[in-house]
């Protein structure tokens, strides 16, 4: 019978101190998924290794296994974890929809700004990268984070045809015409390195607001016009 290596005394030990059982330590998890974040971003996910991800979180191989079976499981872990982080209530905004127009702006403002910095433009270059081999990986990328945005954006636009402030035959396809004009020109040269600083705020401002306005316009029902009317005249009288 051979001795316990060093994890199986650890989780033993764990155990009789009332610690988490092997794989449900946060912490631990929390450690793996710093050094494969500092892996994959400066490797890539193709050239990243289990090894090199063990050696820059300073855990052995055993442990690492405990908490993910494979690289796939350890990326996808870690993707999530980001776009946790990083969305975190973005899409609350739109549940506060009293003025269509500045709704829109705002929501596609934290969108751009979002979507544009640089730990989601390296994320995705990796999500990119690693598609090709594993296309699933990919898919559920999509699922998960743009598809669910996507959804929610649709839902609110819906909710405005509703109150009669929107006419749109085509929902799905409005929605995404509203987030690709949220962020004309720049998703592309950032994620092709065209463009090697995140745009500025006055930018994502002005392209917003620009796009908006396009949609609008495409979109907007005579009592939105009316509206927005009764509102600029309220406003200049106050001035």
């Amino acid at each position: 019978m051979t001795e316990p290596d060093k994890d199986q005394c650890d989780l033993l030990d764990g155990l009789r101190r009332g610690r988490p059982a092997a794989g449900q330590d946060p912490v631990k998890r929390s450690q793996i998924i710093e050094g494969a974040r500092r892996v994959f971003i400066d490797k890539g996910f193709e050239a990243a290794s289990m090894n090199d991800i063990t050696r820059e979180a300073g855990v052995s191989k055993g442990t690492i296994y405990v908490y993910f079976a494979n690289k796939e499981e350890l990326f996808e872990a870690l993707i999530e974890e980001e776009r946790g982080t990083i969305f975190k209530n973005m899409y609350d905004m739109l549940d506060r929809a009293d003025d269509l127009r500045e709704t829109l702006v705002k929501f596609g403002k934290v969108l751009s700004l979002k979507i544009t910095s640089a730990k989601v433009i390296q994320a995705q270059r990796t999500v990119i990268g690693a598609s090709d081999r594993i296309p699933e990986l990919g898919a559920r990328f999509y699922e998960r984070g743009p598809k669910r945005g996507h959804d929610k954006v649709v839902v609110f636009l819906n909710a405005a045809i509703e109150r009669g402030l929107l006419k749109i035959d085509d929902v799905d396809l409005a929605a995404y015409q509203f987030t690709e004009l949220c962020l004309a020109g720049l998703f592309r040269q950032c994620i092709f390195a065209y463009r090697t600083k995140a745009p500025s705020q006055d930018e994502i401002d002005h392209i917003v607001r620009s796009g908006v306005g396009m949609f609008l316009k495409a979109y907007g029902t005579e009592r939105l016009a009316a509206e927005e009317s009764t509102q600029t005249i309220a406003l200049e009288a106050k001035s």
